[in-house]
């Protein structure tokens, strides 16, 4: 754009319409870049989980920091040793579907769905394989390199048959 006029007022006012505008270019860019900035990964300490079901299980993560941060991966599973985390039994996770980074706002929600192989039958389930159900009160699931011990919404734990589980990678919560 070129500034021209008889005046140099005229002059003057053309090029410093110019110049704010170069100017107020520079400070969108600036600002566009610091809002785009990624979040931090999440730490444990900044994230609670609850979990809900029995032997298909949703796990909620909720960011209960104050800033953003991100969530990604799978989850580990383990069955509660009873009280003491050194008898925790590790169960195999399958992993479902592609990992992906899920920002959370500060109060945001990631969760991830686990799926056990049912025990058949009523009270005395059995399991198609042959084998034992196997019951525990809570589960150890693991994310952001923490490890948190969770119990079901009823009061009979989770049973399962065999040491394997299904896990979708965290997602963000509703979709």
């Amino acid at each position: 754009m070129k500034c021209a006029g008889r005046r140099s007022t005229t002059t003057a006012a053309c090029c410093s319409l110019l110049l704010s505008a170069v100017l107020s270019a520079g400070v969108l860019v600036g600002a566009q870049s610091a809002a785009s900035a990624p979040a931090p990964v999440c730490k444990g300490g900044q994230l609670s989980a609850s979990a809900a079901g029995s032997t298909q299980v949703t796990v909620t993560v909720t960011n209960k920091g104050s800033k953003p941060c991100v969530l990604k991966g799978f989850p580990t599973v383990a069955l509660a040793g009873q009280g003491s985390p050194d008898r925790n039994k590790p169960l195999t996770v399958l992993r479902q579907g592609s990992e992906r980074s899920v920002q959370l706002a500060a109060g945001g929600r990631a969760v991830t769905h686990l799926t056990f192989t049912p025990v058949l039958g009523e009270a005395d389930g059995y399991c198609a394989s042959g084998a034992d159900p196997t019951v525990a009160p809570s589960l150890v699931v693991g994310y952001a390199g923490i490890k948190e011990q969770l119990g079901p919404t009823n009061a009979d734990g989770f049973a399962l048959c065999g040491d394997t589980v299904r896990a979708t990678a965290f997602q963000p919560a509703g979709s």
